[in-house]
């Protein structure tokens, strides 16, 4: 990544906001994102049928930014035995798995509508 005064005298490299030395040379580990407990969101799960008939389930309703979509994505997909894909902010998982996803939505502590 380029800076855009690199080189100059008005050149400030990067520092850790940890340890203050600089990104080059810090050992310190990555920051936890925390996300919110699951409890607290609801989550929105229906069937869709896409074109040549076929059925996909999404998930639909949690925020990107309090949930890691993807970690969920890989859960589900493994949960229901389907390939499946994040799109933005909804979870499509191929096929009809309505009810193993809600189940599985369920257990981990997520409300549904």
């Amino acid at each position: 990544m380029t800076r855009l005064f690199a080189g100059t005298p008005f050149d400030i490299p990067p520092t850790c906001e940890v340890c203050g030395k600089l990104e080059s040379e810090c050992d310190c580990p990555p920051p936890v994102i925390p996300f919110a407990d699951p409890s607290k969101q609801k989550a929105k799960v229906f069937t869709e049928r896409r074109k040549n008939k076929r059925t996909m389930t999404i998930v639909k309703g949690l925020a990107p930014d309090e949930t890691d979509l993807s970690q969920l994505l890989s859960t589900l997909q493994s949960t229901c035995g389907a390939g499946g894909s994040l799109q933005g902010t909804q979870l499509e998982i191929q096929g009809d798995h309505l009810q193993r996803v809600k189940e599985k939505l369920k257990s981990i502590g997520y409300r549904l509508s």
